[in-house]
């Protein structure tokens, strides 16, 4: 199943992306349904797709340990994508779970088809990315009493 532009848009990833960027972006994606419990990613094991969540929530954990939960709009899976480790932690559906998926190949293909689409995907992810490292930040101070 493919995702629709209008899916696209909801996330802050695809922020600034046209119309005609969007429609080169949405066949390099495909959609995946995860039932309540299911593990989407397990800590520690190879991840090379980026998940946008477009229904449901999932619990973010470490160890064993839930660290936070992500809903609709939010994503998860860039960090291996990224960085090409191992996934930093388990993502488990909280609800049922329907997500877009966009793998380390097809944002390659990305790059190939439209060099500014893919700039500004990595653009929004840095943002993303610093954006969650602040709050961590924020998180960290907090426990040691700063």
């Amino acid at each position: 199943m493919k995702p629709e532009p209008s899916d696209l848009q909801k996330h802050a990833l695809f922020g600034g992306i046209v119309d005609e960027q969007i429609e080169i972006i949405v066949p390099l994606m495909q959609v995946e349904t995860f039932e309540p419990g299911a593990v989407v990613i397990a800590e520690g094991q190879q991840n090379d797709r980026i998940h946008f969540i477009l229904e449901g929530e999932v619990e973010v954990s470490k160890r064993g340990v839930p660290l936070t939960a992500f809903r609709e709009g939010e994503v998860f899976g860039e960090m291996e994508v990224l960085d090409i480790m191992p996934a930093e932690a388990t993502i488990t559906a909280l609800s049922p779970l329907r997500v877009m998926v966009l793998s380390n190949r097809n944002l390659r293909e990305l790059y190939r088809q439209d060099i500014k689409a893919f700039s500004l995907v990595i653009m929004n992810l840095a943002r993303d990315l610093s954006r969650r490292l602040r709050v961590m930040n924020g998180y960290y101070t907090e426990s040691i009493g700063q």
